[in-house]
């Protein structure tokens, strides 16, 4: 992990030529314009290359441009196939190429972070990792009283990487403007980068996984591994085998499908009742099916904190839009920050996006399918102008809950999951099948 952080000049210097390239390609949209070319196909070519070459960009980088391209999944499906699929299939790669830290490197850290006598609190360890990813790597251990433990050991100079990278990104908020005109970016990059923090700190996120821990103690639907020991930088917790989510997603039987599906909704919204926490990083690479059919979660370095429990503004917008009152719905979303005061959409052209996304919880029973997201897709990568999609915002207080439901809705899509998902909005989310006073008063006037 020699080049982890890359030398700052070239990663800056990268970063840097996004702005050039923009406005070379603007004078260039100028000259066909004058030429007698559509100004919208013009602005459409703008905004696709805009979209190629910041893509291009934050594939080639790891660190914060890495995370970025993976939080703001939104960016990625507001594109069209040609150009997200070569930047998906980079950050695949990144992903799973990631090399292990050599040997004597982790034993340098470990030094670093427990002491030169590191090894006494271990009865055995294994120098290859079971799991590398952008920040850190994972070994399997045996801790000094016996138990199997995951030994979580971040990499050297990650931090450093990772809040350069978004020091560099935090000024590219006019490009993503191009694609993106009712999203205000800068916000959402500057909580992006508040949330990267915290996940850098082993700390944190050992009190978290800790606190889920105890609450799920003996459930029996879910299990999350207890932490042994942490500091900022090395996180110790109990080891736990199971069949990988990717692996019944790929292999399971259609029963095993649909409970993972199911249990990994109930786990989403049950946590902010139960732990006043969202777990905001559910891809499958963080579960495991147990032998006993509970789902098991691992990796609590992106949480949303939600003392007050899941936002009772979901439930409450979703019922309003299962009872046909658009008007209310648009207003609902100004008033959340979802449609900027400068922003008008078509209050059609709203409904029919949000139609499908709001289905499951309109009927008794619903199935998830790849056919069903490449549906939606394809009104979402619409690059028009007129598009309802590019018109949205995302308040940095949704941002991670926004994480949350484009990855769970990616994985229930891969899973081809069929359940009762109403029945978990009626039991977790707030707002779903209670009417406030004021919502009288507004249909009484």
């Amino acid at each position: 992990m020699s080049d982890l952080p890359r030398r700052a000049v070239a990663r800056s210097a990268k970063l840097a030529a996004l702005p050039i390239g923009f406005a070379g390609r603007t004078a260039l949209g100028l000259g066909k314009r004058i030429g007698g070319k559509p100004a919208e196909i013009v602005a459409q070519e703008i905004q696709q290359r805009t979209a190629e070459q910041i893509f291009k960009v934050l594939g080639e980088l790891k660190g914060g441009a890495m995370k970025l391209g993976q939080a703001l999944s939104i960016f990625e499906a507001a594109l069209p196939s040609e150009v997200a699929g070569p930047y998906r299939a980079t950050l695949t790669k990144l992903q799973d190429a990631a090399p292990p830290l050599p040997a004597t490197t982790v034993h340098k850290v470990l030094v670093e972070q427990l002491g030169d006598d590191w090894r006494e609190n271990f009865q055995s360890f294994e120098d290859r990792p079971t799991a590398a990813a952008s920040i850190g790597q994972v070994h399997k251990a045996v801790w000094h009283d016996g138990r199997t433990v995951a030994v979580k050991i971040q990499y050297p100079g990650a931090g450093k990487a990772l809040l350069s990278d978004f020091t560099q990104l935090a000024r590219l908020g006019k490009l993503f403007g191009v694609l993106l005109p009712g999203l205000d970016i800068k916000a959402v990059l500057s909580e992006l980068r508040e949330r990267v923090v915290e996940e850098l700190d082993y700390l944190r996120e050992a009190e978290a996984q800790h606190a889920f821990a105890l609450e799920y103690k003996d459930d029996p639907d879910f299990l999350v591994p207890d932490v042994i020991a942490a500091n900022e930088q090395v996180l110790v917790s109990e080891w736990v085998d199971g069949t990988p989510l990717s692996r019944i997603i790929t292999g399971g039987t259609k029963e095993e499908r649909d409970r993972a599906g199911l249990l990994l909704v109930r786990f989403l919204f049950s946590s902010p009742a139960r732990v006043g926490m969202l777990h905001a990083d559910p891809h499958p690479g963080n579960f495991r099916v147990l032998e006993d059919g509970r789902l098991c979660v691992l990796d609590f370095g992106a949480v949303n904190r939600l003392p007050d429990g899941y936002p009772a503004v979901f439930g409450k917008l979703t019922r309003i839009f299962n009872n046909g009152d658009m008007a209310n719905v648009v207003q609902g979303l100004r008033d959340e920050g979802f449609i900027l005061p400068h922003i008008e959409v078509d209050m059609e052209a709203l409904r029919a996006f949000l139609s499908p996304y709001i289905e499951p919880t309109a009927v008794e029973e619903f199935t998830f399918s790849r056919e069903w997201l490449q549906h939606q897709a394809a009104t979402v990568t619409d690059l028009r102008p007129g598009n309802v999609v590019r018109q949205l915002n995302l308040p940095v207080s949704y941002v991670l809950i926004h994480r949350v439901h484009a990855a769970g809705i990616g994985v229930l899509c891969q899973l081809g999951t069929t359940a009762r998902f109403r029945e978990e909005v009626i039991r977790w989310v707030p707002g779903f099948t209670e009417e406030d006073p004021e919502e009288h008063a507004v249909a009484a006037s």
